[in-house]
């Protein structure tokens, strides 16, 4: 019998003072059995710098069709696909045939080795940004992991200020170059 997915749930404060989107919202987001907790992090943060109004997970790792998350217009258009890891230039080839815009957000172990090797087949499609968290920050956005979080987030010039009951810490968007 397959591994069921562990299910998270997290309610985010957020103020993006470098797009002015303030709300809150109340995510419930599935850990994969071949997931790790600082991937579904990565995902959490993804939700944050780019949160709108139908910015939503998808099945992620349990579909290859589709993006970890995807901004759609009403009319079904994808505004965003926004992938997390280190995905194949191919991959992102035809998500750039598919949406407007392409953002990745990259983060661990093998993502220079990633970057050298994909990144000149990457930089050649003009809707993909790549973005990525350092390692530390990262590790110590793991520690707020919990079943049930309650997280306050500011954005301001890339920065993440993120706020649990115990805990502050800064972790910087970066672009790949």
């Amino acid at each position: 019998m397959a591994e069921k997915a562990t299910i998270y749930k997290a309610t985010i404060t957020l103020a993006d003072m470098d797009r002015n989107v303030y709300g809150d919202y109340n995510l419930t987001v599935a850990l994969h059995p071949s997931e790790t907790v600082e991937r579904m992090m990565v995902r959490i943060l993804a939700f944050c710098y780019c949160a709108a109004e139908n910015l939503t997970f998808t099945k992620g790792l349990s579909s290859m069709e589709e993006p970890d998350l995807w901004l759609k217009h009403d009319n079904g258009t994808i505004l965003q696909w926004i992938e997390v890891g280190q995905p194949a230039p191919d991959r992102l080839k035809k998500a750039s045939g598919q949406a407007q815009a392409v953002r990745v957000f990259t983060y661990g172990r093998g993502m220079d080795v990633w970057w050298k090797t994909n990144g000149a087949a990457i930089r050649a499609l003009p809707k993909v940004s790549i973005h990525y968290f350092a390692a530390d920050e990262l590790q110590q956005l793991c520690a707020l992991a919990d079943k049930t979080m309650k997280l306050s987030v500011t954005i301001t010039e890339t920065i993440a200020y993120v706020s649990s009951a115990t805990e502050n810490l800064t972790i910087s968007l970066r672009e790949m170059e």
